[in-house]
């Protein structure tokens, strides 16, 4: 039997429901994911730092958890809802349960609410601060709560995240249990990790890079020390803005070395190149995101975590626009007209198509080593 719980919004907007996974409280901003598969990769995600994450499939959790399918250490968002978690796991694969391993990370659930009115609600009000709560059921209590809650605007999230050491990364995709070098290395990049989904590291290192991890807030000397090819800046959670250290960073590399940005990488590319980023009203969250190629015309099914993204209006005369999102005509890729160096907002290692973005890594390979067949 579940214990009552409530999601209170910072406008007022209560929803009543039952508790699952970890009891407790917890604060974030609400927003919304739409695909109906691929929940333990979004619980792993270390993009969804500071955010309270509902899922819009109705049911959710019933092929388990595995240590395979993470992207990272450990989840990082704040909370979890659901409309109704499976109580089976259907996966000869599955290791865990949803609930035993939100449990396990102390990661606070609630399930049994209209999830559908939440996310109508998120559509219409813009993304809102919010408290979940199996221990306090006060009604004044929560709003302030929820009032109180921190946001994202101005946070530096990526700290909280980010590695603190450097490291060589030796896994790929068709062998994720198992530890090796490349046959025949092609490249060797350099990741800066914002709070990097570990699927991009795999598709590189399956390509037959040599891959070196650094912290977020290397200095470009740092990277530079490694002797790269190429240089990957990698997703992260949060408002780019405050990570003046990592558009220092970039902006020196850019004159020396070939970039290739994804989600918040692209973000921090766009800055350094003198553009600005805003806030969207709830961002896109989700497997199934339309995007066009507009130098090819071709459309992309993409996974996609943002919350923030590129001011056209600010863009500088040497970025030049390469893709946009169908939906609502957002900035989806960049690139340099002078330098080998691009960026997309969306993740071409997460599948969505499955294969309609997998060319990016071939894009950046052939930027990094152009007698390489990418």
């Amino acid at each position: 039997m579940r214990s009552p719980a409530k999601l209170m919004l910072e406008d007022g907007t209560c929803f009543e429901g039952e508790s699952f996974g970890a009891s407790g409280e917890t604060t974030g901003e609400v927003c919304f994911n739409t695909s109906m598969t691929g929940y333990q990769e979004i619980l792993t995600d270390p993009s969804y730092r500071g955010q309270i994450v509902t899922m819009t499939y109705p049911q959710i959790g019933n092929y388990g958890i595995n240590a395979d399918d993470v992207e990272s250490e450990h989840p990082h968002l704040a909370g979890f809802i659901v409309k109704e978690p499976s109580r089976i796991s259907s996966s000869f694969r599955a290791e865990a349960s949803l609930n035993s391993y939100l449990e396990q990370h102390n990661i606070v659930g609630l399930c049994g609410i209209d999830t559908r009115a939440l996310v109508r609600h998120i559509r219409t009000q813009g993304a809102l601060k919010a408290v979940i709560s199996s221990v306090d059921l006060d009604h004044e209590s929560l709003h302030q709560k929820a009032k109180n809650a921190l946001g994202l605007v101005g946070r530096d999230l990526v700290s909280e995240v980010m590695p603190t050491t450097a490291r060589e990364w030796s896994q790929g995709l068709h062998d994720l249990a198992e530890e090796h070098a490349p046959a025949s290395e092609v490249a060797h990049l350099v990741a800066l990790d914002f709070g990097m989904k570990w699927n991009i590291a795999r598709h590189l290192f399956q390509r037959g890079c040599r891959m070196t991890i650094l912290p977020g807030n290397s200095t470009a000397e740092e990277v530079l020390a490694h002797q790269p090819d190429g240089v990957f800046l990698s997703n992260g959670p949060g408002d780019p803005e405050p990570l003046t250290f990592a558009i220092d960073c970039i902006r020196e590399l850019q004159p020396q070395v070939p970039l290739f940005g994804i989600c918040l990488g692209h973000q921090l590319f766009a800055l350094a190149n003198g553009a600005k980023t805003f806030k969207m009203k709830f961002g896109h969250r989700g497997a199934n995101q339309p995007v066009m190629n507009c130098l090819t015309g071709r459309v992309e099914i993409t996974a996609q975590n943002h919350g923030f993204a590129v001011d056209e209006q600010s863009l500088p005369d040497h970025l030049e626009i390469t893709h946009r999102h169908l939906n609502d005509d957002t900035i989806a890729g960049l690139r340099h007209k002078e330098r080998p160096a691009f960026s997309v907002q969306y993740h071409p290692e997460a599948s969505a198509g499955p294969h309609d973005s997998d060319y990016l890594f071939g894009q950046f390979l052939a930027a990094v080593k152009p007698t390489v067949n990418a």
